[in-house]
């Protein structure tokens, strides 16, 4: 019964010292100044990673764009072929 007690007294002044507010400090990337080799390079790597991301979709939407003009296309000659069978006059043997 003593563990108990002990573990819910522990668990509280974790939980008090948890939700205790108090002022939160930024990473060093963050807090400082903005002009420094550290947030340069940081802002590069957002950057590069923007890139890689825009790259990405990119890709894929002119993927897309691809197989919408390779299916018009293929509707466009099957139209086409309909049409031409229809118009050409049959050969009676």
């Amino acid at each position: 019964m003593k563990l108990r007690k002990l573990k819910f007294l522990v668990a509280g002044l974790l939980g008090a010292i948890a939700l205790q507010p108090a002022s939160l400090f930024a990473c060093a990337a963050c807090y400082g100044a903005s002009d420094s080799a550290m947030a340069k390079g940081m802002n590069w790597g957002i950057l590069s990673l923007l890139g890689v991301v825009v790259m990405v979709l990119g890709t894929v939407a002119s993927f897309f764009v691809f197989i919408g003009k390779k299916a018009a296309a293929a509707a466009h000659e099957e139209q086409r072929a309909e049409l031409t069978a229809k118009t050409e006059p049959t050969q009676n043997s």
